[in-house]
Protein backbone atom coordinates (compact mmCIF):
# COMPACT_ATOMS: atom_id res chain seq x y z
CA UNK A 1 0.00 0.00 0.00
CA UNK A 2 1.27 3.46 -0.91
CA UNK A 3 1.84 5.95 1.89
CA UNK A 4 0.54 8.83 -0.24
CA UNK A 5 -2.73 10.18 1.13
CA UNK A 6 -5.69 11.32 -0.98
CA UNK A 7 -5.37 15.00 -0.05
CA UNK A 8 -1.66 14.99 -0.84
CA UNK A 9 -2.18 13.21 -4.13
CA UNK A 10 -4.77 15.78 -5.21
CA UNK A 11 -2.51 18.72 -4.34
CA UNK A 12 0.35 17.25 -6.33
CA UNK A 13 -1.91 16.41 -9.28
CA UNK A 14 -3.50 19.87 -9.42
CA UNK A 15 -0.04 21.45 -9.50
CA UNK A 16 0.78 19.47 -12.64
CA UNK A 17 -2.27 20.58 -14.61
CA UNK A 18 -2.63 23.98 -16.30
CA UNK A 19 -5.49 26.41 -15.98
CA UNK A 20 -8.00 27.55 -13.39
CA UNK A 21 -9.79 24.19 -13.45
CA UNK A 22 -6.71 22.18 -12.42
CA UNK A 23 -8.03 21.22 -8.97
CA UNK A 24 -11.47 20.32 -10.33
CA UNK A 25 -9.97 18.22 -13.11
CA UNK A 26 -7.65 16.40 -10.71
CA UNK A 27 -10.67 15.57 -8.54
CA UNK A 28 -12.66 14.30 -11.52
CA UNK A 29 -9.83 12.02 -12.59
CA UNK A 30 -9.43 10.63 -9.08
CA UNK A 31 -13.19 10.14 -8.65
CA UNK A 32 -13.18 8.18 -11.90
CA UNK A 33 -10.19 6.14 -10.83
CA UNK A 34 -11.62 5.24 -7.43
CA UNK A 35 -15.27 4.97 -8.50
CA UNK A 36 -16.51 7.14 -5.63
CA UNK A 37 -18.56 10.31 -5.11
CA UNK A 38 -16.94 13.69 -4.45
CA UNK A 39 -18.02 13.80 -0.80
CA UNK A 40 -16.09 10.59 -0.23
CA UNK A 41 -12.82 12.34 -1.06
CA UNK A 42 -13.30 14.83 1.74
CA UNK A 43 -14.38 12.19 4.24
CA UNK A 44 -11.34 10.08 3.39
CA UNK A 45 -8.77 12.80 2.72
CA UNK A 46 -6.20 11.18 5.02
CA UNK A 47 -6.63 7.68 3.61
CA UNK A 48 -3.68 6.19 1.75
CA UNK A 49 -4.14 5.44 -1.96
CA UNK A 50 -3.59 1.88 -3.12
CA UNK A 51 -0.65 1.43 -5.47
CA UNK A 52 -2.82 0.11 -8.31
CA UNK A 53 -5.19 3.08 -8.02
CA UNK A 54 -2.29 5.50 -7.91
CA UNK A 55 -0.84 4.02 -11.09
CA UNK A 56 -4.16 4.24 -12.93
CA UNK A 57 -4.58 7.81 -11.75
CA UNK A 58 -1.06 8.68 -12.89
CA UNK A 59 -1.80 7.45 -16.41
CA UNK A 60 -4.95 9.55 -16.61
CA UNK A 61 -3.14 12.56 -15.20
CA UNK A 62 -0.38 12.26 -17.77
CA UNK A 63 -2.86 12.08 -20.62
CA UNK A 64 -4.74 15.12 -19.31
CA UNK A 65 -1.47 17.04 -18.98
CA UNK A 66 -0.80 16.17 -22.64
CA UNK A 67 -4.12 17.76 -23.59
CA UNK A 68 -6.49 14.80 -23.90
CA UNK A 69 -10.03 16.01 -23.11
CA UNK A 70 -11.21 15.38 -19.58
CA UNK A 71 -14.57 14.13 -20.88
CA UNK A 72 -12.90 11.39 -22.91
CA UNK A 73 -10.68 10.35 -20.01
CA UNK A 74 -13.59 9.88 -17.61
CA UNK A 75 -16.06 8.86 -20.33
CA UNK A 76 -18.81 11.21 -19.16
CA UNK A 77 -20.09 14.74 -19.65
CA UNK A 78 -23.09 16.48 -18.14
CA UNK A 79 -25.49 18.24 -20.51
CA UNK A 80 -28.84 19.85 -19.72
CA UNK A 81 -30.14 17.60 -16.91
CA UNK A 82 -28.48 14.45 -18.21
CA UNK A 83 -25.23 12.62 -17.51
CA UNK A 84 -24.05 11.30 -20.85
CA UNK A 85 -21.50 8.75 -21.93
CA UNK A 86 -19.02 10.13 -24.46
CA UNK A 87 -16.02 8.71 -26.27
CA UNK A 88 -13.74 9.53 -29.20
CA UNK A 89 -16.56 8.67 -31.64
CA UNK A 90 -18.63 11.60 -30.37
CA UNK A 91 -18.24 15.32 -29.98
CA UNK A 92 -18.01 16.50 -26.39
CA UNK A 93 -21.32 18.22 -25.49
CA UNK A 94 -20.75 21.89 -24.63
CA UNK A 95 -22.77 24.27 -22.45
CA UNK A 96 -23.44 26.67 -25.33
CA UNK A 97 -25.33 23.94 -27.19
CA UNK A 98 -27.95 24.03 -24.43
CA UNK A 99 -29.19 27.21 -26.13
CA UNK A 100 -30.26 25.04 -29.07
CA UNK A 101 -32.31 22.92 -26.66
CA UNK A 102 -33.82 26.01 -25.02
CA UNK A 103 -34.91 27.47 -28.34
CA UNK A 104 -36.36 24.15 -29.46
CA UNK A 105 -38.37 23.70 -26.26
CA UNK A 106 -39.73 27.25 -26.54
CA UNK A 107 -41.36 26.22 -29.82
CA UNK A 108 -42.54 22.74 -28.86
CA UNK A 109 -45.81 22.57 -26.92
CA UNK A 110 -45.64 20.30 -23.91
CA UNK A 111 -49.13 18.88 -24.48
CA UNK A 112 -48.87 17.98 -28.16
CA UNK A 113 -47.57 14.85 -29.91
CA UNK A 114 -45.03 16.61 -32.09
CA UNK A 115 -42.30 15.00 -34.18
CA UNK A 116 -38.71 16.22 -33.95
CA UNK A 117 -35.57 15.19 -35.84
CA UNK A 118 -32.07 15.79 -34.51
CA UNK A 119 -29.62 15.30 -37.36
CA UNK A 120 -26.01 14.52 -36.50
CA UNK A 121 -26.93 13.58 -32.95
CA UNK A 122 -23.48 12.54 -31.71
CA UNK A 123 -23.83 11.46 -28.08
CA UNK A 124 -27.55 12.23 -28.31
CA UNK A 125 -27.24 15.34 -26.14
CA UNK A 126 -29.78 17.51 -27.97
CA UNK A 127 -32.23 14.76 -28.92
CA UNK A 128 -32.32 13.22 -25.45
CA UNK A 129 -32.65 16.57 -23.71
CA UNK A 130 -35.65 17.45 -25.86
CA UNK A 131 -37.15 13.98 -25.37
CA UNK A 132 -36.75 14.23 -21.59
CA UNK A 133 -38.57 17.58 -21.48
CA UNK A 134 -41.29 16.68 -24.00
CA UNK A 135 -42.40 13.12 -23.22
CA UNK A 136 -45.28 13.33 -25.71
CA UNK A 137 -42.91 14.18 -28.53
CA UNK A 138 -41.38 11.58 -30.80
CA UNK A 139 -37.74 12.34 -31.47
CA UNK A 140 -35.68 10.80 -34.27
CA UNK A 141 -31.91 10.99 -33.73
CA UNK A 142 -29.64 10.36 -36.71
CA UNK A 143 -25.95 10.07 -37.36
CA UNK A 144 -23.88 8.86 -40.29
CA UNK A 145 -21.50 6.79 -38.15
CA UNK A 146 -22.53 3.54 -36.48
CA UNK A 147 -20.17 3.77 -33.48
CA UNK A 148 -21.39 7.29 -32.79
CA UNK A 149 -25.05 6.31 -33.01
CA UNK A 150 -24.38 3.39 -30.66
CA UNK A 151 -23.32 5.84 -27.94
CA UNK A 152 -26.54 7.82 -28.36
CA UNK A 153 -28.62 4.64 -28.16
CA UNK A 154 -26.82 3.65 -24.96
CA UNK A 155 -27.45 7.06 -23.43
CA UNK A 156 -31.15 6.88 -24.26
CA UNK A 157 -31.39 3.47 -22.64
CA UNK A 158 -29.51 4.64 -19.56
CA UNK A 159 -32.04 7.44 -19.03
CA UNK A 160 -35.08 5.33 -19.87
CA UNK A 161 -36.12 7.55 -22.76
CA UNK A 162 -38.50 5.51 -24.87
CA UNK A 163 -39.76 8.36 -27.09
CA UNK A 164 -36.51 8.48 -29.09
CA UNK A 165 -35.63 6.28 -32.04
CA UNK A 166 -32.52 6.17 -34.13
CA UNK A 167 -31.54 5.95 -37.77
CA UNK A 168 -28.16 5.85 -39.44
CA UNK A 169 -27.50 7.90 -42.54
CA UNK A 170 -26.12 11.08 -44.05
CA UNK A 171 -28.39 14.01 -43.18
CA UNK A 172 -31.76 13.62 -44.93
CA UNK A 173 -31.10 10.14 -46.24
CA UNK A 174 -31.64 8.96 -42.68
CA UNK A 175 -35.09 10.59 -42.54
CA UNK A 176 -36.52 8.78 -45.53
CA UNK A 177 -39.88 10.21 -46.51
CA UNK A 178 -40.81 11.29 -42.98
CA UNK A 179 -41.82 14.86 -42.16
CA UNK A 180 -41.37 16.64 -38.85
CA UNK A 181 -42.68 19.59 -36.88
CA UNK A 182 -39.10 20.55 -36.10
CA UNK A 183 -35.61 19.73 -37.29
CA UNK A 184 -32.66 20.64 -35.08
CA UNK A 185 -28.97 20.19 -35.75
CA UNK A 186 -25.58 21.03 -34.33
CA UNK A 187 -23.73 20.23 -37.56
CA UNK A 188 -20.04 20.68 -38.37
CA UNK A 189 -19.52 24.40 -39.00
CA UNK A 190 -15.80 25.14 -38.69
CA UNK A 191 -13.83 26.10 -41.80
CA UNK A 192 -11.53 23.29 -42.90
CA UNK A 193 -8.40 25.42 -42.54
CA UNK A 194 -9.33 27.03 -39.21
CA UNK A 195 -6.27 26.90 -36.92
CA UNK A 196 -8.50 26.22 -33.91
CA UNK A 197 -8.87 22.65 -35.17
CA UNK A 198 -5.28 22.10 -34.02
CA UNK A 199 -5.88 23.50 -30.55
CA UNK A 200 -7.35 22.29 -27.27
CA UNK A 201 -9.98 19.55 -27.19
CA UNK A 202 -10.67 19.95 -30.91
CA UNK A 203 -7.41 18.13 -31.68
CA UNK A 204 -8.93 14.91 -30.30
CA UNK A 205 -12.55 15.15 -31.47
CA UNK A 206 -13.78 13.49 -34.70
CA UNK A 207 -12.89 15.83 -37.62
CA UNK A 208 -16.04 15.05 -39.69
CA UNK A 209 -18.15 16.39 -36.82
CA UNK A 210 -16.21 19.66 -36.70
CA UNK A 211 -15.23 20.97 -40.14
CA UNK A 212 -17.42 21.53 -43.20
CA UNK A 213 -15.85 23.04 -46.28
CA UNK A 214 -13.89 26.21 -46.96
CA UNK A 215 -16.24 28.49 -45.03
CA UNK A 216 -17.69 25.93 -42.62
CA UNK A 217 -21.15 26.17 -44.15
CA UNK A 218 -21.30 23.18 -46.50
CA UNK A 219 -23.37 21.01 -44.13
CA UNK A 220 -25.63 23.91 -43.19
CA UNK A 221 -26.32 24.66 -46.85
CA UNK A 222 -27.26 21.03 -47.40
CA UNK A 223 -29.54 20.99 -44.35
CA UNK A 224 -31.33 24.19 -45.33
CA UNK A 225 -31.60 23.08 -48.95
CA UNK A 226 -33.39 19.83 -48.08
CA UNK A 227 -35.55 21.02 -45.20
CA UNK A 228 -38.65 21.75 -47.30
CA UNK A 229 -39.09 18.06 -48.08
CA UNK A 230 -38.95 17.00 -44.43
CA UNK A 231 -40.79 19.73 -42.51
CA UNK A 232 -44.54 20.05 -42.25
CA UNK A 233 -45.96 23.47 -43.21
CA UNK A 234 -45.15 25.82 -40.34
CA UNK A 235 -42.36 23.55 -39.12
CA UNK A 236 -39.18 24.93 -37.56
CA UNK A 237 -35.54 24.51 -38.50
CA UNK A 238 -32.97 25.33 -35.80
CA UNK A 239 -29.21 25.32 -36.38
CA UNK A 240 -26.26 25.86 -34.08
CA UNK A 241 -23.30 27.60 -35.70
CA UNK A 242 -20.18 29.68 -35.19
CA UNK A 243 -20.11 33.19 -33.73
CA UNK A 244 -19.53 34.86 -37.12
CA UNK A 245 -21.99 32.88 -39.25
CA UNK A 246 -25.36 34.25 -38.16
CA UNK A 247 -25.86 36.71 -41.01
CA UNK A 248 -24.87 34.21 -43.68
CA UNK A 249 -27.27 31.59 -42.32
CA UNK A 250 -30.13 34.07 -42.03
CA UNK A 251 -29.63 34.91 -45.68
CA UNK A 252 -29.62 31.22 -46.63
CA UNK A 253 -32.89 30.65 -44.73
CA UNK A 254 -34.55 33.68 -46.28
CA UNK A 255 -33.43 32.61 -49.76
CA UNK A 256 -35.06 29.25 -49.03
CA UNK A 257 -38.35 31.04 -48.23
CA UNK A 258 -38.23 30.55 -44.46
CA UNK A 259 -40.04 33.14 -42.35
CA UNK A 260 -39.62 34.39 -38.77
CA UNK A 261 -35.87 34.05 -39.29
CA UNK A 262 -33.73 35.15 -36.38
CA UNK A 263 -30.40 34.57 -34.68
CA UNK A 264 -30.16 34.03 -30.92
CA UNK A 265 -27.02 34.86 -28.98
CA UNK A 266 -25.45 32.80 -26.23
CA UNK A 267 -24.50 34.00 -22.75
CA UNK A 268 -21.31 35.56 -24.13
CA UNK A 269 -23.39 37.66 -26.55
CA UNK A 270 -22.20 35.69 -29.54
CA UNK A 271 -24.41 34.50 -32.38
CA UNK A 272 -25.05 30.82 -31.66
CA UNK A 273 -28.42 29.56 -32.98
CA UNK A 274 -30.24 30.66 -36.12
CA UNK A 275 -33.76 29.48 -36.86
CA UNK A 276 -36.62 29.89 -39.24
CA UNK A 277 -40.11 28.61 -39.91
CA UNK A 278 -41.37 27.01 -43.08
CA UNK A 279 -44.12 29.16 -44.49
CA UNK A 280 -47.62 27.67 -44.24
Amino acid sequence: MSTVKIAELLREAAARLPGEEARHEAEQLLLHTLGVERAWLFAHATDAVADADRQRFELLLQRRAEGHPLAYLVGRRGFWTLDLEVNVATLIPRPETELLVEQALARLPADDMVRVADMGTGSGAVALSIASERPLATVMATDVLGPTLAVAVKNAQAHGLENVWFRRGHWYTALGADRFDMIVSNPPYIAADDPHLQQGDLRFEPPPALASGADGLDAIREIIGGAHEHLVPGGWLLLEHGWDQGQAIRELLEQASFVEVQTVQDMEQRDRVTLGRLAV
